[in-house]
């Protein structure tokens, strides 16, 4: 039986204050669907064979026992994003830039609140969810590079023509999420030599087997990042980075750190910036504590109810 579940995040992230999904129990062990709502029925399905992978096949054997991880600062105040790195114990951050009411000097403060937090032998990688315009892109990279000496800065604009722009004018190097996650064709920002980086997750990709396709493919290194998942969808990133034959950038899969609670007894929290390569245990009473309402419990269900008939009628 599906169990839909709600849990509350620390800091708004992504305009949202509660993570919603699914999680189904297969032979395999528990896998989680979790589209975010912008997604239609369509891009939907590529989450819901995520889902199906790891509760029913699985996942291939791990090369290496432990992952790096970055932590994960949300749009949030100077002052609150230096105790969040403080507390995560990393060396390397991501900062969500570009926030809808922000502006550049929000996202200039924040930064350097995060490179004073991780001292200067730190990385400090930024996204923007593909938010910018070419031009404004180009000021703001410049002078968040200027400001804090960028490892990368992730998805710029949306459209993988001003991703190659922004990358040739910059000299920044370019991780493409978006332009990989959400697109026909995954390939193309390779083709258009739009980023250095191609940043994959396993949800939206359709798991893990789909993923290793596409980093055997793309011919770029890879960031396996998470989709703001509890442990259990956060167990298959952590599956594909561990699979991986070369990982030579911290991943995005700290994101345990964004939830209040979780699900499973022991949660998927990096230590010393490290995640070692589990799959956690999930536990009766607090996933019964994290049940969704009487309505969201019926929207997701409904959800779900519809992508399952679109992939039976695909099938």
């Amino acid at each position: 039986m599906p169990i839909v579940y709600s849990l509350p995040l620390r800091d708004r992230f992504r305009g949202i204050t509660h993570r919603e999904g699914v999680l189904v129990e297969g032979p395999a062990g528990w896998g989680e669907f979790a589209p975010f709502l912008e997604y239609d029925d369509a891009e939907a399905l590529h989450w819901w064979a995520a889902a199906r992978e790891a509760s029913t096949v699985g996942w291939p054997e791990p090369v290496r026992a432990q992952v790096p991880v970055n932590c994960i600062v949300p749009a949030v105040t100077p002052e609150r994003a230096a105790e969040i790195v403080l507390a995560s114990g990393c060396r390397t951050a991501k900062v969500k830039v570009a926030e809808q009411g922000q502006d550049l000097a929000d996202d200039l403060a924040r930064v350097a609140a995060v490179r004073e937090a991780l001292g200067p032998d730190g990385r400090v990688r930024v996204d923007a969810n593909g938010a910018w315009g070419l031009r404004e892109a180009l000021v703001a990279v410049l002078a968040l590079d200027d400001e804090v000496g960028l490892e990368y800065v992730e998805q710029p604009c949306a459209s993988v023509e001003d991703l190659a722009r922004v990358r040739r004018e910059t000299g920044v190097l370019v991780a493409a999420d978006e332009s990989i996650r959400k697109a026909a064709d995954p390939y193309r920002v390779a083709e258009h030599e739009a980023a250095d980086v191609a940043v994959l997750k396993v949800a939206p990709l359709g798991g893990v087997a789909a993923c290793l396709t596409i980093a055997e493919q793309i011919g770029l290194p890879v960031v396996v990042s998470s989709a703001v998942d509890s442990s259990v969808g956060l167990a298959a990133g952590l599956a594909l980075a561990a699979a991986l034959p070369d990982l030579p950038f911290a991943c995005g899969l700290g994101t345990q750190a964004l939830l209040e609670t979780d699900v499973v007894t022991d949660p998927l929290a990096p230590v010393g910036g490290m995640l070692d390569v589990r799959r956690p245990v999930v536990d009766p009473d607090l996933l019964e504590r994290c049940r969704a309402d009487a309505e969201r419990t019926a929207w997701w269900l409904d959800r779900l109810a519809r992508v399952e008939g679109l992939a039976g009628g695909l099938a």
